[in-house]
């Protein structure tokens, strides 16, 4: 059964950036691409590299989607639905993310 569970401030998070967080003992980045509400959650493991980084990696817009690329071998992850540009068999996890009275929170 999925359920909502609060993570952090949305002002701790700030624009154009990542964060990680433990969510049911998911490692799950979210992200917060411009100064507004709208925040995109995936798993922050790299399935490349076998390691918890995607929440440091760089967002760029591609094909008028935002995606996120790994800091370690650069592949990229949309931040809608987690699937990999270079290798759809290398997809990650996607979450809902909503912020409630200014609190994030993840659905898993």
């Amino acid at each position: 059964m999925s359920q909502w569970h609060s993570v952090c401030e949305l002002n701790q998070i700030l624009p154009a950036t990542g964060v990680c967080a433990l969510v049911k003992g998911q490692q799950i980045a979210i992200f917060r691409p411009r100064d507004d509400e709208q925040l995109y959650a995936i798993s922050n493991i790299d399935p490349f590299a076998e390691a918890s980084v995607l929440s440091r990696g760089l967002i760029a817009e591609h094909q008028h989607s935002l995606w996120v690329a790994s800091p370690l071998k650069k592949q990229r992850f949309r931040l809608s639905d987690g699937v990999c540009l270079e290798d759809a068999s290398r997809s990650v996890a996607s979450y809902p993310v909503r912020v409630t009275e200014g609190r994030v929170e993840v659905c898993s």
